[in-house]
């Protein structure tokens, strides 16, 4: 599986589809359309004839797929925290006031900056888990 992954490099800020619930001719299908690089540990979709562009996961820890995605596909951490961790989209910077209504009184209270995803909606801000997240990935980053 490799939905961990998917999440991890929307985090870095990788437009990343994940799709678990598709036949292997629809991925490809977007692969192609879409110019998307497969991340798969599905062996017999590599071996499709048209699966040209794809990245073999060789292990089952999310640590270890993100490294080896990260080295052989050149990734970097320019753009982290820039998607929406559940849908993908770009997340755009909203004012406080605004804010208000959207988020938790303490919320409100303690955080200056709120970004929100224009597709679902959801409101982010940067509380104590986004300094968990910049950890875990100079961790990783020392690592490669």
């Amino acid at each position: 599986m490799v939905g961990r992954l998917a999440k991890w490099l929307r985090l870095l800020g990788y437009d990343t589809v994940y799709a678990n619930d598709r036949t292997d001719a629809d991925l490809l299908d977007v692969a192609e359309s879409e110019g998307r690089t497969i991340l798969t540990r599905d062996t017999l979709l590599t071996r499709r004839k048209r699966c040209r562009d794809y990245i073999f996961i060789r292990n089952d820890d999310w640590r270890s797929q993100l490294k080896q995605v990260y080295l052989e596909a050149g990734l970097n951490c320019d753009m982290m925290l820039s998607l929406c961790s559940v849908c993908n989209r770009p997340l755009h910077a909203i004012d406080r006031e605004s804010a208000k209504v959207l988020v938790p009184p303490y919320v409100y209270r303690t955080q200056e900056t709120f970004h929100r995803c224009g597709r679902c909606s959801r409101v982010f801000w940067p509380a104590t888990h986004v300094s968990e997240i910049r950890k875990e990935l100079e961790r990783l980053k020392e690592e490669f």
